[in-house]
């Protein structure tokens, strides 16, 4: 089988998600002897560019020529028997999709967010969850500055993913959605996405390889690995560390609420609080291997978090939000440590129940190691993902 996988990676040091999924996808592919075609591009290409080159790229976004041409191209020359497309926004364009179908290929999208139903991908609005834009009127995203903060940025991408959404190009031009969590499906089909299309795959972790840190931690901790943003609910975590003196917490991680994060720190030195920055992934494995437990208080929702899965491939229980994939993995399948979004106090309150009870977090944990062996594997990842091109093939074969 020949496979073409196609991604347009974030900015450099973003360490997100998709991005991780599709290096770690496209290796176990290869492992398990798929011929590989890859096409790819960095956001980074955008900001190399000067003022003139900004805008024809900018231009590029809405339908990419050039992205068109080169999909067409492999498609004819290499004869790919799929295309499989991650992440296509901001710089390949829908221009990727048409190419392909019209070229006669199968073609499969991982949805790692909820983009086509919220253009600014976080499905977040003035700090709520907010599903509005799910009847495509992503007009009103220009009002509220939904994408970047910006009224202009927000038109532009309302003009993107309406005129295709109108011409309905994401809807003819994929054979395959591959959803992360029954939430996420939920959200595409309430937006007129056809069901048969649909096939659920969860996303994979190889097995840990911790390494020992030599840092200068406490003996007992809880711990918080990711972004350091916004949508990870990192507010919430400081207002329920003011209520948990005696629990020391490590947070490993970066991104743009660092500032704040010192700074509540340094205005709070009762608090166990270390934050460790970005931490090598071998490191923070070790890190995270040596907690009670992990710490995930997000407020939008999550595809499939790789903290959750990391968590559980380590062994260890998950303090998380009641929403998407964390219930799904977590209160769904017996482990009671859940919370409502944005509740600092239940988050304090859960925290303190695992502290606590070391009999019933070694318990979770069983269970989330099991949960990894059973869903989050490798071994199961690539069979289902085998499965998913087989049977998208044969259909109409």
């Amino acid at each position: 089988m020949k496979v073409l996988v196609v991604h347009n990676f974030h900015r450099s040091g973003s360490a997100s998600g998709d991005d991780q999924v599709f290096k770690h996808e496209t290796a176990m592919l290869k492992n398990a002897g798929i011929e590989l075609l890859r096409y790819t591009i960095h956001t980074d290409e955008f900001d190399k560019k000067n003022k003139a080159g900004k805008l024809l790229a900018s231009l590029d976004m809405f339908w990419s020529p050039k992205t068109y041409r080169d999909i067409q191209r492999i498609c004819k020359e290499e004869k790919p028997d799929i295309v499989h497309v991650h992440t296509f926004f901001p710089l390949l364009s829908p221009a990727v999709f048409v190419a392909a179908h019209r070229s006669g290929v199968k073609v499969i999208q991982t949805l790692h967010d909820t983009r086509y139903v919220c253009p600014n991908a976080s499905s977040i609005c003035n700090g709520e969850l907010c599903t509005l834009c799910t009847d495509g009127k992503y007009f009103r995203m220009v009002s509220k500055k939904c994408f970047k903060n910006s009224k202009v940025q927000s038109l532009a991408a309302a003009l993107i993913f309406g005129v295709h959404r109108w011409n309905r190009t994401f809807y003819r031009n994929i054979d395959r959605y591959i959803y992360l969590n029954e939430s996420q499906k939920a959200l595409f089909l309430k937006a007129g996405f056809s069901s048969r299309k649909f096939v659920k795959k969860y996303n994979s972790v190889p097995e840990p390889t911790p390494v020992n840190s030599e840092r200068d931690l406490p003996q007992r901790y809880a711990v918080y690995c990711g972004r350091i943003g916004q949508e990870k609910g990192i507010s919430v975590l400081c207002s329920a560390w003011e209520k948990l003196p005696d629990v020391p917490l490590v947070i490993m991680g970066a991104g743009p609420q660092e500032d704040m994060l010192n700074q509540f720190i340094k205005t709070h030195p009762d608090l166990q609080i270390q934050y460790l920055g970005y931490v090598p992934h071998d490191e923070c494995q070790g890190i995270m291997g040596n907690a009670e437990f992990v710490l995930l208080p997000s407020i939008c929702y999550e595809g499939c978090s790789m903290t959750v899965i990391e968590a559980f491939s380590l062994g260890k229980p998950v303090i998380a939000t009641d929403i998407g994939f964390m219930h799904e993995a977590i209160s769904a399948v017996g482990m009671n440590t859940v919370f409502p979004m944005k509740d600092y106090n239940a988050l304090s309150h859960k925290v303190m129940e695992l502290w606590n009870d070391p009999d019933l977090c070694s318990q979770y944990g069983k269970i989330a190691r099991n949960e990894y062996e059973n869903k989050y594997s490798e071994s199961i990842d690539i069979a289902n993902l085998m499965k998913i091109y087989y049977d998208c093939i044969s259909e109409n074969s």
